[in-house]
């Protein structure tokens, strides 16, 4: 959908009884231009027969973060106060961008909502998002701050010595900000969110929409920014820190009830799915109907950096395909799997067969 006739949707959706007159002139264009976009969207069916009956087709929307990461590891013993001899690469990051990186992966049409600055790197990852057919025209770009950028140095054998992580651009994404989206959501198949954003930004999305709402606590530190709307949320993913952070229990990864008694704080609170990670020790899950505890997809580990938002983008599309929750944490698994095994945060071999076929559900396709 081009984004004159995504204007178009929504004036009709307002008003489907609207002449083509009336809509000519809400758009400042001729009747006969009205016509044409009309007859367009009918041969693409986001308008069926007469009275203009709406068909939009399903997206996911996913709020939150994009970076650039820029990442130094010294060839040899990092000294201090001095210029190290090493090697410095840039990729593409972000939990938000990683998320909608793998949904569209998966097959998902997904609309991504971040903030850009007006510089190279967001240019970078705009047309990273173009290549992978990820709609970011409800994204906000400010000309008076610089894309999200992650610095970090490590030492000799990549460990993480120090890093900076400058996300200021997110106070831009205000609750006002957030309003203006509130027909995009609803039209959602479901609304991904993580914990990047200002607390009032995710408090304005969790309350502004009846789409589903899945939510990634991101870290312990951010985890926080969900508490007091947990209400709202139908699905969280955290890991064992993030989920004392959310709960404030004290969790024992050896103990499986008090794992479940953490998802079960979660669930009284509201929440609707739990999926509470625990490394290698798999993926435990609690809703109303189902429960479980799977172990980790076997898989040649490479690289672990990203595995939870490919984990995070499994589970959402099981949702969206109308699988069981216990299928979806295992196609969720099953992406991790393929995830971890490249060098970079995003698999490219990564697609909704390949996972399928890796979770080894049966009857589905």
């Amino acid at each position: 959908m081009t984004n004159r006739e995504r204007e178009i949707y929504d004036i009709i959706a307002a008003d489907p009884m609207i002449s083509q007159e009336e809509l000519a002139e809400k758009l400042g264009i001729t009747r006969s231009a009205a016509a044409v976009h009309i007859s367009n969207m009918m041969k693409k069916g986001y308008i069926i027969g007469k009275g203009y009956i709406m068909h939009d087709p399903s997206y996911i929307t996913v709020f939150g973060a994009v970076n650039m990461d820029i990442g130094g590891t010294p060839d040899k013993k990092l000294v201090k106060e001095d210029s190290n001899p090493g090697r410095v690469r840039t990729s593409l990051g972000g939990v938000g961008r990683n998320i909608a990186h793998n949904l569209s992966l998966l097959n998902n049409s997904v609309k991504l909502v971040t903030a850009f600055g007006d510089d190279d790197y967001a240019k970078q990852i705009i047309n990273s998002c173009n290549s992978l057919k990820i709609d970011i025209h409800d994204s906000l770009i400010s000309h008076d701050d610089v894309t999200s950028t992650y610095l970090y140095i490590t030492r000799e054998d990549g460990d993480m010595e120090l890093a900076i992580n400058d996300m200021s651009i997110y106070k831009k994404m205000t609750p006002e900000f957030i309003e203006t989206k509130t027909n995009l959501m609803e039209n959602s198949t479901l609304v991904a969110v993580d914990a990047n954003l200002p607390e009032e930004t995710i408090e304005a999305i969790v309350r502004h929409t009846t789409a589903p709402i899945f939510a990634e606590p991101v870290s312990a530190a951010k985890a926080s920014k969900f508490k007091k709307v947990l209400k709202y949320i139908h699905t969280i993913t955290p890991n064992i820190i993030e989920a004392e952070a959310l709960t404030g229990m004290t969790i024992d990864i050896d103990d499986s009830k008090t794992v479940a008694a953490a998802a079960d704080k979660l669930l009284d609170a509201g929440v609707k799915q739990v999926i509470i990670t625990m490394g290698n020790r798999g993926v435990y899950y609690k809703s109303a109907e189902e429960e479980g505890l799977l172990q980790p997809v076997k898989a040649k580990l490479v690289n672990t950096t990203g595995a939870g938002d490919a984990l995070f983008a499994g589970i959402a599309t099981g949702y969206c395909k109308g699988l069981t929750l216990t299928d979806s944490v295992k196609l969720g698994m099953a992406a991790a799997a393929v995830t971890i095994e490249t060098t970079e945060t995003n698999n490219k071999e990564l697609s909704y067969e390949v996972a399928i076929n890796r979770a080894k559900i049966k009857g589905v396709k």
